[in-house]
């Protein structure tokens, strides 16, 4: 089967839809026009609820199918970036500071296209809860609205998510089972000396060469710490030091992020950088301080339902069901933790990548996820004979 018909039909319409998103992107959890469009949508549509303000600006609906049965959650993120845009296109942001460089427009369309068959046709038994997410990027909007109840409150009992995939032909699945994503910590280090005139060194304390003496050392734990076929990057991406080319500095600061799958290397790569700012604070003699913040867990995708899903997508498409596993982050994590599901990435064509101030969604590709979600709903929820 491939894109289902009534909503190739409506691809102008949802192309419309998503070109509107683009041109009001929000932030975080303020998406106040966003969720107003999209409720505006779900209720011109006639889904049968409408819960809105859940973790501040989230929305979930619900469709009832035929007859009764289990509860199907599909989710789409619809925060955008807070970068500029360098498009120059008819429906680019008209929010300074502001843009859909993640794609999220797409997201959030294609689960309007699939609630638009959905609640049409409700060739199915049970009920399809459509989650619409705030502040993936960069606010665990996904653990915001767990904690707020909406997989409990509505019996959700899987729940499913996609992602577009530029560079991958337009419409093409893939996943894996397990570990799709990685889990994704900060950390800052602070270090402070004693500051002077750069002509005489040996009155100060300089924090400058203490910070890149760590730095050259914490790139030592993925090569002599860990097993090399363990997943982790460390990647130091802020130093922060000085303003003037004769003044050694009092203080600098190192900024940078983890990906792992596994929480015992997590554990090491934490254990093995205290270790390393404390020494290397000795043998400088400067102070300094790590702080790790554990951010997003890795998403991992349970293997019955990403066996599913993939049928679903080859149904559609075609679809890579043993993926290579990305080093990347998504706050779907959560939603993952608490009910059994899968995660997808589906092609985007030749577009520039994420979070590029040149990106677009590319409209084609609504059809092929507003699809997916739909058909998955029929599979998942068969109306017994």
């Amino acid at each position: 089967m491939p894109v289902l018909n009534s909503i190739a039909d409506r691809m102008p319409q949802l192309a419309a839809w998503r070109r509107h998103l683009h041109t009001i992107p929000e932030v975080r959890f303020d998406l106040h026009q966003t969720a107003a469009f999209v409720a505006d949508r779900l209720r011109e549509i006639g889904v049968d609820e409408i819960h809105e303000g859940i973790a501040t600006t989230g929305i979930v609906a619900i469709i009832n199918g035929q007859k009764p049965g289990k509860t199907i959650g599909l989710r789409a993120d619809m925060d955008a970036l807070p970068m500029g845009e360098e498009t120059g296109l008819d429906h680019a942001s008209q929010h300074a500071g502001a843009m859909h460089a993640c794609g999220h427009d797409g997201h959030t369309t294609m689960l309007l296209g699939a609630a638009q068959y959905l609640a049409e046709t409700r060739n199915f038994a049970g009920r399809v809860a459509l989650i619409f997410q705030p502040a993936e990027e960069g606010g665990s909007g996904a653990d915001v609205m767990v904690k707020a109840g909406v997989l409990d409150d509505f019996d959700v009992d899987q729940v499913y998510a996609l992602h577009n995939a530029p560079g991958t032909p337009v419409g093409q699945f893939f996943t894996t089972p397990g570990p799709i994503m990685a889990a994704v910590d900060e950390f800052t280090i602070r270090i402070q000396g004693k500051g002077g005139h750069g002509a005489f060194p040996h009155d100060t304390v300089d924090p400058i060469t203490a910070a890149v003496s760590m730095v050259q050392a914490i790139q030592t734990i993925s090569s002599r710490n860990h097993y090399a076929l363990d997943d982790l990057v460390i990647s130091v991406t802020q130093i922060h030091a000085g303003s003037v080319f004769n003044v050694i500095p009092d203080s600098a600061v190192i900024n940078g992020t983890v990906r792992t799958f596994d929480p015992a290397v997590q554990a090491m790569v934490v254990a093995r950088m205290e270790q390393i700012v404390a020494g290397q604070a000795t043998s400088f003699g400067v102070t300094a301080t790590l702080d790790y913040g554990n951010g997003d867990p890795a998403t991992v995708n349970d293997p019955d339902c990403t066996v599913f899903a993939a049928s679903v997508a080859a149904e559609i498409s075609s679809c890579d069901a043993n993926a290579t596993r990305e080093m990347g982050a998504e706050d779907f994590s959560y939603m993952l933790q608490a009910r059994p599901g899968a995660y997808l990435f589906v092609g985007n064509g030749d577009t520039a990548g994420l979070h590029n101030p040149k990106y677009d969604f590319n409209d084609e590709t609504a059809a092929y996820g507003a699809s997916f979600f739909a058909r998955l709903i029929e599979r998942a929820l068969p109306i017994p004979s």
